[in-house]
């Protein structure tokens, strides 16, 4: 939310993160407390620790609305804008 150069979409099936699509292989949605959760995954075990490294691995969307991203490296919160 403080930094307006870095976006973040979502679209169907298809995240970008700062300009870079995220190749994933499957998702897993779930419910955790009242929030929407998604984890990308990869099948290939061998890339799994790279891919958690490189992308947007989580997506979170909280009961008030908030959406948060995350990977293992870092953590960051979304404002929602309608294109």
């Amino acid at each position: 939310m403080d930094d307006p150069s870095t976006g973040l979409v979502v679209s169907g099936g298809e995240v970008t993160y700062s300009g870079q699509g995220v190749d994933y292989d499957y998702k897993l949605i779930g419910q955790a407390d009242g929030a929407v959760t998604v984890s990308l995954k990869v099948n290939d075990e061998s890339k799994d620790d790279t891919f958690q490294r490189s992308n947007i691995t989580e997506l979170v969307i909280t009961p008030d609305g908030e959406l948060h991203a995350y990977n293992v490296k870092f953590a960051s919160q979304f404002a929602r804008v309608s294109r």
